[in-house]
């Protein structure tokens, strides 16, 4: 299965799995994705408990158009081969995607992908399960141009910037440790080098890139902010942990006004240029070639898919 490239994946809303109620008033929310949980959101205990109730919302519920994928416990765990393999061989026809969290390895994809296969074949699925992976750690970030290339299944990577800051030995430097509270920690954007080279692996492998959680979800200032920077350095979206981010997630990785008044001005310019055999052109003191005209064509497509012009 190929996802159309327009479709949007601007926010990605985690969704505790063992908490069944959220499961229903997720389907009708205003996210373009809804990921059912069963790893960091998910008490030990009640591990189990979560996969049989995600497979049972999965079934039951109408998900209609919405986008839902499921995000399985981390490879070095006692869960992750079971909810890979109750996941995909109970409810491999509903779900978009599998997201694999803490990847280290190319390997870690391979693996998942080959037993995809093998559920696949044997369930006649007529779509395949693609695969998210969630780059959390200096090994994954460090092999994350690898992983990128891992599978035919991949369509995105995930940045998981709590475990990451961890498995570098950044500290714990706010109450959920979901990039709040930047501001007063380094004199620049502390995340800039590991979030660029993970969108520069992800593009260079037609993948999409989303961004870690704003952990402080009344911080609507704050979330706006993380949000612009991620958008500025080339994601596609933002995972949320709470309903209230998603109209500020959803705002900022859509095209603005401003934007798409930008980009008609060059559409238009360029498409009188073409008569006169032109290639760059000047508009309002400012060249335009033809790399500006592609990206002028790809916002505004955005636009159009979501209905703005």
């Amino acid at each position: 299965m190929k996802t159309n490239p327009m479709k949007p994946n601007r926010s990605n809303l985690s969704v505790p799995g063992h908490v069944k109620k959220m499961h229903g008033k997720a389907i009708d929310c205003a996210a373009d994705v809804v990921m059912l949980d069963l790893e960091d959101s998910v008490p030990p205990d009640k591990k189990v408990t979560a996969r049989e109730l995600v497979v049972q919302s999965l079934r039951h519920m109408n998900w209609k158009e919405k986008t839902v994928t499921v995000r399985v416990n981390s490879l070095d765990t006692p869960f992750a081969y079971r909810d890979i393999l109750d996941i995909a061989e109970k409810a491999g026809d509903i779900i978009n995607a599998i997201v694999l969290p803490k990847i280290h390895h190319p390997g870690d994809v391979h693996f998942v992908s080959r037993l995809l296969d093998g559920i696949e074949m044997a369930k006649r699925f007529k779509r395949e399960i693609q695969i998210e992976a969630s780059i959390e750690t200096a090994r994954g970030m460090a092999a994350v141009s690898q992983i990128a290339q891992a599978s035919r299944r991949l369509k995105t990577l995930v940045f998981g910037v709590a475990d990451y800051s961890n498995s570098i030995g950044a500290g714990l430097m706010s109450i959920s440790g979901h990039g709040e509270n930047e501001a007063n920690l380094y004199p620049g954007h502390r995340w800039h080098y590991s979030m660029s080279k993970m969108v520069m692996a992800a593009k260079a492998n037609n993948l999409l890139a989303i961004d870690a959680p704003y952990g402080y979800f009344k911080d609507r200032e704050g979330l706006c902010h993380s949000a612009s920077l991620a958008r500025a350095l080339g994601f596609n979206g933002k995972w949320v942990i709470h309903p209230d981010q998603i109209d500020v997630v959803n705002q900022v990785f859509s095209p603005s006004p401003e934007d798409i008044k930008r980009a008609k001005t060059i559409l238009d310019a360029c498409e009188a240029a073409e008569h006169n055999g032109k290639g760059a052109i000047g508009i309002e003191g400012r060249m335009v070639d033809q790399a500006t005209l592609r990206l002028a064509k790809t916002l505004w497509a955005q636009a159009a898919y979501l209905g703005l012009v």
